[in-house]
């Protein structure tokens, strides 16, 4: 048999040539469902080269497939605005309402209701991405942060200050201090108060408190001297023959006269950046260090008056974008 593939060794090296070189015709789908792997046929003892990340790449570069990313907003209309704009049949709210940092989160494209279906070959088709975001970190406002920081909010204590730097800070905040109303200084609780003004009534009743103006604290700030004398009694059990002596101490006035200081003050100050002013009362207290007099003030409840404006907001945004809301943070 004539064997032609020697008479022309470089015919025969080009043949060889063009079959190491063969590849079928890669077939794209004219529509890509992004389930579809991409797979190139190469002769045999060649690799097989996985096209599909390349052309999930290439389709997405026009169109993206999904909605993805998270948008950061700085007030509560613009994360109504967004939500509105984007939400879905399953989006969700969800309310974070810790004090020191609240937020509130939109997922537009958050997972569908019902059970999980593990066994469904198409997967579950409650399951979603989440990818598709908008946060809100609700501003603190600057009255509300430099009232915490000197009152000690949470389990911290309040801040002891001097003579000088309580009246710094007061005359600093002077617009937050309001005085107390007739009512108030009466102290007597009735419907024809303002809610808010009973509420007051009842704080100062329960800590047996009396609220001061806004002068009487300047004024103690400027010029305060405290001298404090140290009584000896003693007081006798007729029946075990049993004596306790107890020392009374009694802080007077430079005129000798017993001071009678206001133990309260009144202000009002929103708790978010922008938001409507709170009223509460501040415990104030004084003591004698040594030879100098120290002074605290310390807000009373501020966690209840924070619940109220975060619970008020979050359900501005319940209302105006009809989703359901739930207190907490979702899952990353």
């Amino acid at each position: 048999m004539e064997n032609t593939e020697f008479e022309n060794p470089a015919q025969t090296m080009q043949k060889m040539m063009e079959d190491l070189g063969h590849h079928d015709e890669i077939q794209i789908p004219k529509t890509f469902d992004f389930k579809t792997a991409a797979l190139v046929t190469l002769p045999n003892h060649r690799i097989v080269s996985d096209l599909t990340t390349s052309i999930r790449a290439t389709a997405e570069y026009l169109k993206p497939a999904r909605r993805k990313g998270t948008a950061a907003l700085t007030d509560l209309q613009s994360l109504i605005a967004w939500t509105n704009r984007f939400k879905g049949a399953t989006s969700v709210l969800f309310a974070n309402p810790v004090m020191s940092a609240p937020g509130l989160t939109c997922i537009a494209d958050y997972h569908a209701q019902g059970d999980i279906d593990n066994i469904n070959p198409d997967g579950d088709p409650t399951a979603s991405h989440c990818h598709h975001r908008a946060i809100y970190d609700f501003p603190l406002s600057n009255e509300w942060k430099a009232w915490m920081a000197v009152t000690g909010a949470g389990n911290q204590l309040p801040k002891t200050m001097s003579k000088d730097e309580m009246g710094e800070f007061i005359e600093l905040h002077a617009l937050d201090i309001m005085d107390p109303t007739p009512a108030i200084i009466q102290g007597n609780e009735n419907d024809e108060n303002e809610s808010w003004e009973n509420r007051l009534i009842q704080t100062s009743q329960k800590i047996e408190g009396r609220f001061g103006q806004l002068t009487q604290f300047l004024g103690m700030s400027k010029q305060f001297q405290i001298h404090e004398t140290s009584n000896l009694t003693i007081v006798s059990n007729r029946e075990t023959g049993e004596k306790e002596i107890q020392f009374v101490n009694e802080h007077k006035a430079p005129d000798g006269k017993p001071l009678r200081l206001p133990t309260l003050l009144i202000i009002a100050i929103p708790v978010f950046l922008g938001g409507a002013p709170y009223r509460m009362a501040v415990r104030f207290r004084y003591k004698k260090s040594g030879s100098n007099v120290v002074f605290t003030l310390q807000v009373l409840n501020p966690e209840k008056v924070f619940e109220a404006a975060f619970k008020e907001a979050v359900q501005t945004a319940t209302d105006e974008t009809g989703l359901l809301t739930l207190m907490g943070t979702p899952e990353h």
